[in-house]
């Protein structure tokens, strides 16, 4: 069995952002070389999130709007995690409703997806350098 890594490295200009990462991650697989296998996904900063869905600029309006609602940025002194000196709560708790990381079957050297199905970096506390990482294993 082969395995493969890569990085990717992202630093939004605005606080919150959703980011098609799909054609980076069909690279990092063409590059690995690996035919059948398994791709992990997944951000490395707890303030951000990888997710599967539809590329939909209505869908991600939606996304920004209803995770807004359910952790507000503002008030930040709601939260007792910015009492540390931080101000990004609402990002810990966007992530942990986004999720971490996906995992995505490799078939004949490509992306088993469903239908619309397509790979986002999603980032809750942007304007700052932060990092998603690829893991491809397989033959």
């Amino acid at each position: 069995m082969k395995s493969y890594r890569k990085e990717l490295w992202f630093n939004t200009q605005s606080r919150r952002a959703f980011i098609n990462i799909t054609s980076q991650v069909e690279e990092a697989l063409r590059e690995s070389g690996i035919k059948e296998g398994l791709c992990l996904v997944n951000a490395m900063h707890i303030t951000a999130s990888v997710f599967i869905n539809d590329d939909e600029s209505g869908l991600h309006k939606d996304y920004d709007k209803w995770l807004e609602k359910l952790a507000p940025h503002e008030p930040v002194n709601q939260y007792q995690h910015n009492d540390t000196g931080e101000d990004n709560a609402d990002a810990h708790m966007k992530r942990q409703i986004m999720g971490r990381e996906v995992v995505v079957a490799v078939t004949n050297s490509e992306l088993d997806f469903g239908t619309w199905e397509q790979i986002f970096y999603g980032e809750f506390d942007g304007k700052r350098k932060k990092r998603v990482l690829i893991k491809i294993i397989g033959e």
